[in-house]
């Protein structure tokens, strides 16, 4: 019932900026978004998250400062904007929604949390 997208993936040079959209359908009530990624040889990491509760927005020191998530009005689109990419952040990009538990919001990079998994965008940062 729930599907989840992702869009906007691509090649880009080292500096430049992309911004990649989650759209999702289906029953995703008081569902948050966070971003995923796996580069090459390494384990996936949560790199940002938006509470559904409260709009609050969380990101991993990797991409602090650089990424920004945010949530559109209609609360079915999520957009991951990147600013100054660097070499290392090529990978593949993964949305997903999940209902994170009041209190676990420190938690909110564990994938377990999450239900609904979207089937990943490519991004490729190199000169």
């Amino acid at each position: 019932e729930v599907q989840v997208v992702e869009s906007g993936g691509g090649s880009v040079q080292p500096g430049g900026s992309l911004r990649l959209s989650c759209r999702a359908s289906g029953f995703i009530l008081n569902h948050s978004i966070g971003w995923f990624r796996q580069a090459p040889g390494k384990e996936r990491e949560g790199i940002a998250c938006i509470a559904s509760i409260d709009e609050t927005t969380y990101y991993s020191d990797s991409v602090k400062g650089r990424f920004t998530i945010s949530r559109d009005t209609t609360k079915n689109l999520v957009y991951q904007q990147m600013e100054r990419v660097k070499p290392e952040d090529t990978a593949v990009y993964y949305c997903a929604a999940g209902i994170l538990p009041r209190g676990r919001f420190n938690n909110w990079y564990i994938e377990l949390y999450y239900d609904y998994w979207g089937q990943g965008t490519q991004v490729t940062v190199s000169s």
